[in-house]
């Protein structure tokens, strides 16, 4: 089995700690699914928020999906003028027979336009 990556990322539409939750929590669960992954194959995940987030950390989300025993870190993401507003990013370490061409990277809603490259 691989150590592979998957990238993602979700752009919510307003700084509310429920609607982050929601938003994150589609996120994961869509890594997941697509790469038919179980919280077992999860290695670690980092999360990065732009700087006009504040009401709550991405963990969190995290934690109510039930990812409980895997290590979760939060990070603030560059403040870049013109940059895409209210964005969560996630890069999950992952165990995987996938090749990394069969990684799915999930980009939510508007957030697909941020890597038009690798969203599937």
């Amino acid at each position: 089995m691989a150590v592979r990556a998957v990238r993602g990322a979700v752009q919510l539409e307003r700084d509310e700690a429920g609607h982050m939750d929601e938003q994150v929590g589609a996120l994961l669960t869509a890594i997941l699914e697509r790469n038919a992954l179980s919280t077992d194959d999860l290695i670690s995940i980092w999360f990065t928020a732009t700087p006009d987030l504040h009401c709550d950390f991405p963990a969190a989300a995290a934690r109510k999906l039930g990812i409980v025993d895997v290590p979760l870190i939060c990070a603030q993401e560059l403040d870049i003028e013109g940059a895409m507003p209210r964005v969560v990013r996630v890069l999950a370490h992952i165990e995987s027979d996938r090749s990394r061409a069969d990684i799915a990277h999930v980009y939510l809603g508007a957030a697909a336009a941020l890597r038009k490259d690798i969203a599937q």
